[in-house]
């Protein structure tokens, strides 16, 4: 059965409005994933074929779409409001995601909601640590046996974190090859991992409650980043994990 859906969130970050601004119209790679940048205008065209609906720069961007392309949404709209605080030096956002899911409603809302207060973090990591500074963004999908709530366990234990590692602190993880990365652990629940180390984003992606495969995501802004080298490493991790008896 349809019906609507609305999820609210409000933070706050240490960067000018126009930084906050250019990430979530420009610099998306950052954070998210790399996507065509809207049309400056109201009517103008957004990412995968939304709408702009409202176009205010630095204060406040809306994009709309009945187009969705999935088959448990018809309607997805995203709403950001920037205000300035402490004279313009820090920002206040509020985030609207609202729609129609059409089917599975519960579970569509619980990871639509979860994965939002990641992104959003995420969003506040890269704006506070790294931008903008150009990013290379690399995302891989782990294989069939990731698909299960268990997973991120699992990734977990491959990377040498020890169950009472909790966020902020420092830790020394087992990345591809076996290669030392000396990390932040940035974020961490029964869902999400994030790891900032000097120059990247790593983000772990405990999608099985959801009937996914585990996901990674790297954002890495060194200037000599190879996306594919680096695909290909922890792609090859990835593999590994989860092929292990």
């Amino acid at each position: 059965m349809s019906q609507e859906f609305e999820i609210v969130r409000e933070f706050e970050v240490d960067v000018p409005p126009e930084q906050v601004w250019e990430a979530i119209t420009h610099g998306t790679g950052g954070y998210l994933w790399p996507m065509d940048p809207p049309e400056p205008r109201e009517g103008g065209q957004g990412p995968f074929g939304s709408t702009v609906t409202a176009w205010d720069p630095p204060h406040r961007y809306t994009n709309r779409s009945e187009d969705v392309g999935f088959p448990t949404q018809s309607l997805n709209q995203l709403d950001y409001t920037i205000e300035p605080r402490d004279g313009g030096r820090r920002s206040w956002v509020r985030y609207v995601h609202s729609g129609i899911f059409t089917d599975d409603w519960n579970n569509q809302y619980d990871g639509a909601s979860k994965h939002t207060n990641f992104y959003l973090h995420t969003l506040c990591e890269y704006l506070t640590h790294f931008a903008p500074r150009p990013v290379t963004f690399t995302q891989l999908q782990g294989p069939e046996g990731s698909r299960t709530p268990r997973a991120l366990a699992a990734a977990a234990r491959a990377l040498g974190l020890a169950d009472d590692a909790a966020a902020g602190a420092k830790v020394t993880v087992r990345g591809p090859g076996g290669q030392d990365l000396d990390a932040v652990l940035d974020y961490r629940n029964p869902y999400f991992i994030g790891l900032r180390t000097d120059h990247a984003l790593v983000r772990f992606f405990g999608r099985g409650n959801w009937g996914a495969p585990l996901g990674i995501s790297v954002h890495d802004f060194a200037p000599d980043a190879d996306a594919g080298a680096e695909g290909a490493a922890w792609q090859g991790w990835l593999d590994a994990v989860f092929s292990r008896p």
